[in-house]
C-alpha cells in the first residue's frame, strides 16, 4: 500500500453501511475504517459483535447475506469514542458524510463540521476527500461553509475537497423483528433488532477529484466534472419516477411498488413520463455534454433499467415509504412538480406527470398536513377541481415561489388528468 488509506464516515445507516464502508472494506486499501455512530446501542452491540455486521443485498433473483468485518464504530457522545475519533479524523484520507439531511451537518454537540474543522488542521494525512451522501445537490456545498465557520480564526486545513454524489442506490433499513423475520432476512448483528436491505447496482458518481496527485481508496466510484446534469436525471428521473410510482400504489391501495406491475396501464404510464417526457426535456437541455447517458437511447436504457430495479419484489419497496413527506416531494422545484415544469421550459408536454402529479395532490389532500386550503378538501372528497381551482391550490402549497402564468399551465394540465387518473384507476 503506496499511501495509508484511513476512512471515516458520519452516520451508520444502509448507504453508509452498504455502499461506502463496503467499499472501504472490498478495497483491501484501508489500514483503519471507522464510522461515528450516535445510536449508543448499535455501538454496543457491533462491538460486542467484533466489528461485524450482515447486509442483506437484493438481486433480480432474490436476496444474498454477506458479513462484513474490521469496521468499528465510535459514538461522539463518549468521551473515550471521542478521542479516538478525533485522533482518526486527523489521518483520514477519505471521509464520508451520511446523515438524514444536510441541517445535521453543524446541529448538537461534537457535530460534524466541528470535528472536520479540527481534523482536518492535522497534518498526519497528505490530502483529504469527503464525499457527502446526502441527497441534496449542494451538500459538499453546505459542509464546506459550515467548516469554515467552525474552524478557529487562523488555524489553516491540509488540501481537502468536500465531493457531492449522485447516488441511485436503493436502500432501506427495517426496524421490526416481525417483519425482518417474516422477510427471512438477516439483522445487522445477532439479536438486533434492525437490518439493512441494499439492491446490488453500485454505479456511483462524484465530483471530480481535483487535488494534484490525490489517489483514492475507493476505485468503484465515477467522476464527473460537472455533477449537476446526473442530479438532475436522478431528481427528475429516477426520484420523480419512484414518487410517482408510491403515490400510483396508494391510490390503488397496494403495500408494494412491486405490486404496481400487477396493475393495467400502470408501468406504462410511468415509463411515458419517465421516457417520453423527462428523457426527451433532459436529452434537449443536455445532449451538448456529448454523454451517453442524455441521448434516447442512453436515458431509455436507464429509465427501463431503474423500472425494473424499483419494482424488484426482492426489494420489497413499499408505498408508504415512497410516499412519506408529501410536502416536499410535491414542492414546486421537487421530484413531480419539478420534472413537469422541466418539461414545460423544453416544450415536451407531461401529460404523463400530471396524472402523477395529482395522485401526489389527492394524497396529500388526506393528510393532515395538507394546507388549511377548502379546496384540498374538496379533493379529498373527489371532487373536480377547475384550472383556476388547481391555480389557488397551487399557490396554498407555494406561494408565491411559481409565476401565475406557469402556475395556470400547470393547473390546465391538472385539470386534463383528472378523467384520465379517474378512468386509470377505475
Amino acid at each position: 500500500m503506496d499511501v495509508e488509506h484511513v476512512f471515516v464516515g458520519f452516520g451508520f445507516g444502509p448507504i453508509q453501511a452498504g455502499l461506502f464502508a463496503k467499499e472501504a472494506r472490498d478495497s483491501g486499501r484501508f489500514s483503519e475504517i471507522v464510522v461515528s455512530e450516535v445510536d449508543p446501542a448499535l455501538v454496543a452491540a457491533m462491538r460486542g459483535n467484533g466489528n461485524r455486521y450482515a447486509l442483506n443485498i437484493a438481486y433480480a433473483d432474490g436476496v444474498k447475506v454477506v458479513s462484513i468485518d474490521g469496521v468499528e464504530l465510535l459514538n461522539p457522545g463518549d468521551a473515550g469514542d471521542l478521542r479516538k475519533l478525533q485522533q482518526t479524523l486527523a489521518r483520514a484520507t477519505e471521509v464520508v458524510t451520511s446523515l438524514p439531511s444536510v441541517a445535521f451537518f453543524a446541529r448538537g454537540a461534537n457535530n460534524v463540521a466541528q470535528l472536520l474543522a479540527a481534523g482536518l488542521v492535522g497534518r498526519q494525512a497528505a490530502q483529504t476527500v469527503v464525499y457527502t451522501a446526502e441527497n441534496n445537490n449542494h451538500a459538499a456545498e453546505i459542509l464546506e461553509a459550515d467548516v469554515q465557520a467552525a474552524t478557529p480564526a487562523g488555524a489553516v486545513h491540509r488540501p481537502v475537497q468536500m465531493l457531492n454524489t449522485v447516488i441511485g442506490k436503493m436502500s432501506q433499513v427495517i426496524n421490526d423483528p416481525a417483519e425482518i423475520a417474516r422477510r427471512g432476512l438477516t439483522p445487522i448483528v445477532p439479536g438486533f433488532p434492525r437490518a439493512f436491505l441494499v439492491e446490488a447496482f453500485n454505479r456511483i458518481l462524484v465530483t471530480q477529484i481535483r487535488l494534484p496527485g490525490f489517489a483514492p481508496g475507493i476505485t468503484a466510484f465515477e467522476q464527473k466534472e460537472d455533477l449537476l446534469p446526473f442530479e438532475e436525471a436522478k431528481l427528475f428521473g429516477h426520484n420523480a419516477a419512484h414518487t410517482m410510482l408510491g403515490f400510483l400504489g396508494e391510490a390503488c391501495g397496494f403495500e408494494l411498488l412491486s405490486d404496481l406491475v400487477q396493475k393495467p396501464g400502470a408501468i406504462e404510464q410511468l415509463r411515458k413520463a419517465f421516457v417520453d417526457e423527462s428523457g426527451a426535456a433532459l436529452v434537449a437541455k443536455y445532449a451538448r455534454l456529448g454523454d451517453p447517458l442524455f441521448t434516447p437511447e442512453g436515458f431509455r436504457f436507464y429509465a427501463e433499467d431503474l423500472i425494473q430495479r424499483m419494482t424488484n419484489p426482492h426489494l420489497a419497496d413499499t408505498v408508504a415509504r415512497a410516499t412519506r413527506d408529501p410536502l416536499r416531494k410535491l414542492g414546486a422545484s421537487d421530484r413531480l412538480f419539478g420534472a413537469l415544469r422541466l418539461c414545460l421550459a423544453h416544450d415536451v408536454e407531461p401529460a404523463s406527470w400530471a396524472v402523477g402529479a395529482l395522485a401526489g395532490l389527492r394524497s396529500l389532500a388526506a393528510r393532515p398536513e395538507k394546507p388549511a386550503s377548502p379546496l384540498f378538501e374538496a379533493l379529498r372528497r373527489g371532487q373536480s377541481l377547475s384550472v383556476d381551482e388547481f391555480g389557488e391550490l397551487l399557490r396554498s402549497l407555494w406561494g408565491e415561489a411559481v409565476s401565475r402564468d406557469e402556475v395556470a399551465r400547470i393547473g390546465g394540465l391538472l385539470a386534463a388528468a383528472q378523467p384520465q387518473l379517474n378512468g386509470w384507476l377505475g
